[in-house]
């Protein structure tokens, strides 16, 4: 009996508990925080995913970005010729360390004046016309006519290096574009500057400014030639910082002696002839004033 009374109470008490107006409510606000708690929690983890995703998109492209930058650094130098067996130098580099025969030959005679040519002039064999193409990959600076030089194509590069087309009879390009290695840039031509060559193009390879020997760098990458600076820097602080031998110290005084010696020799027949006409001038005069009286 106790027992089932015991039931009937509990029983009694949760239907008194859920007649009360505020337990329905209080439910449905409890339900619906826990639905927005729920919402909430999965817009978080849906932007967290978007996020990565994102971020893994934007690591792909700067992935992709160095891919191709790494890429444009193997491009080589190439002949500025569309058909670059079907085209020679005609006039080489002004090297200062060359002979005395390719120096001259590397003269540009302008204007009553030898120049010495700071790039290398390319022509057909049979002075036809040709394509002229963009030794590397880069972005035009430089796309205009000059009234000596002709048309003048400059490219820019990377590592400050700049590739000048001079000698067009017309520019295919213009200042900003963005231009593909071996792609056409212009038509050879001829210029007032170099009326030697004929119809030719004018080529030049310069890093900061200063002029390099093109052809020492065809087939070779942008960063050759800051190596090829560096060594010959090095090479130059070697020379410097290495004491001549003794030996050769020694014996440079003693070749420089021999010529002094046989100089005076020399020197002294000169003044014995001046002597005798100094003593013979007076007895001339005496006799001059011996006919005068």
């Amino acid at each position: 009996m106790r027992e089932e009374e015991k039931k009937r109470t509990s029983q009694t008490k949760v239907q008194q508990f859920f007649r009360k107006r505020w337990v329905f409510p209080a439910i449905y606000l409890m339900s619906a925080a826990v639905i927005l708690t729920a919402v909430l929690w999965y817009q978080n983890i849906s932007n967290n995913v978007a996020e990565d995703l994102q971020n893994n998109q934007d690591e792909i492209a700067l992935d992709e970005q160095e891919a191709v930058e790494v890429n444009a650094t193997k491009e080589n130098f190439t002949m500025p010729a569309v058909d670059a067996e079907a085209v020679n130098v005609v006039k080489k580099f002004y090297d200062p360390n060359a002979t005395t025969e390719e120096q001259e030959a590397a003269l540009v005679f302008y204007n009553n004046t030898y120049r010495m040519n700071k790039g290398i002039d390319i022509a057909r064999e049979d002075q036809k016309q040709f394509d002229v193409v963009a030794s590397l990959s880069g972005t035009v600076t430089k796309a205009e006519k000059d009234p000596i030089l002709g048309f003048v194509v400059e490219i820019e590069h990377e590592n400050e290096v700049v590739t000048v087309y001079q000698s067009l009879a017309e520019a295919s390009v213009q200042a900003g574009d963005k231009v593909e290695q071996n792609e056409v840039i212009g038509k050879s031509g001829e210029n007032l500057y170099n009326e030697e060559d004929g119809n030719h193009v004018h080529f030049e390879i310069r890093q900061a400014g200063t002029a390099v020997n093109p052809e020492s760098f065809m087939g070779k990458p942008v960063t050759s030639i800051e190596e090829a600076a560096e060594e010959e820097a090095a090479e130059e602080e070697v020379s410097e910082e290495t004491p001549a031998p003794a030996g050769e110290t020694e014996e440079a005084p003693a070749e420089e002696e021999k010529p002094a010696e046989e100089a005076p020799a020399k020197d002294t027949e000169t003044p014995k002839e001046d002597t005798d006409k100094s003593e013979k001038a007076p007895e001339s005069d005496k006799d001059a004033d011996k006919g005068a009286e």
